[in-house]
């Protein structure tokens, strides 16, 4: 599964945000200097969190002829006063790429700070819990998001519908889970995995049998997914099976379902709720010395 966005992907991302902001056409900008100013610009954290969403700010200061004089690595810890971004160049230009660099920014090192409290979180679960994240993506922002639960110690999943087979209540609708099971498992490559979204033990029992090689436990509160897992190893089913949860878990909720026995905890509020992680940015004219002129 992709791990992080593309040149290109990222390239369409900041070239669709710089259009949305209308960077060539800034009013005050325009209105107060009429010429290039020398500047240098530092960009500073103002809370603790994970880094993430560099390559895509970098890219906007290249687009705007910036020069980026230093870029941190994304995955790294911050905390109040870190400097993560150093520019140079026309300050006109700063001030037309400080909004997107920023907001860029703020929600990648969001979505990757969340991330990395799931994981400490899961980490304390009995057996080996992995965070993942979801498709619960907002729109155009999804290869950022997904980078950034990377950087955060997450699992991507999977990107998108082409990736993975994961058959759904809603595909249960309009054929028994049996036959699903059968047609995907058709299609499939060996060993690869069929996930079936199950919400019961009945379901979880006839999924596996059925040769699904993996369970989506949805929306069930931590006594049940429990009970689910249980009776798939009373049944002997367990140890062949991948299981993951999901369904409204947060970073906050995931301790109540450490001790429920899955392998994964998918969680569609890292990416659609992340509260944006604050930086700000500064700018201050360069001196040019004498001897420079």
């Amino acid at each position: 599964m992709r791990r992080s966005p593309d040149a290109r992907s990222t390239a369409s991302l900041v070239s669709r945000a710089l259009v949305e902001d209308r960077v060539t056409r800034d009013r005050t900008t325009r209105a107060l200097f009429d010429r290039p100013i020398r500047a240098e610009a530092w960009v500073e954290a103002e809370a603790r969190g994970v880094l993430s969403g560099m390559e895509a700010a970098r890219t906007v200061a290249r687009a705007l002829g910036l020069t980026v004089v230093l870029a941190s690595p994304d995955g790294r810890a911050v905390r109040p006063g870190t400097v993560v971004l150093r520019l140079r160049g026309d300050a006109r230009a700063i001030l037309a790429a400080e909004r997107t660099v920023l907001n860029l920014l703020m929600h990648a090192s969001g979505v990757a700070s969340a991330t990395r409290r799931a994981v400490e979180t899961a980490r304390r679960a009995p057996r080996r819990l992995e965070v993942e994240a979801t498709r619960k993506t907002l729109p155009g922002l999804r290869d950022l998001e997904k980078s950034a639960v990377v950087h955060g110690g997450g699992k991507p999943h999977r990107r998108d519908l082409s990736e993975a087979f994961l058959i759904k209540n809603n595909h249960l609708a309009l054929i028994p889970l049996e036959e699903a099971v059968r047609r995907a498992r058709a299609h499939a490559s060996p060993g690869e995995r069929v996930e079936v979204e199950v919400r019961s033990v009945g379901e979880a029992l006839s999924a596996a049998r059925s040769g699904a090689n993996a369970l989506l436990i949805d929306n069930a509160t931590p006594a049940r997914a429990r009970s689910i897992v249980r009776a798939l190893r009373r049944a002997g089913l367990r140890d062949r099976l991948w299981i993951e949860l999901s369904g409204g878990i947060t970073p906050e909720t995931l301790a109540r379902y450490r001790a429920v026995g899955a392998d994964a905890a998918s969680l569609g509020s890292l990416t659609h709720s992340a509260r944006a992680l604050p930086f700000h940015l500064r700018l201050r004219p360069v001196r040019l010395s004498r001897r420079a002129v």
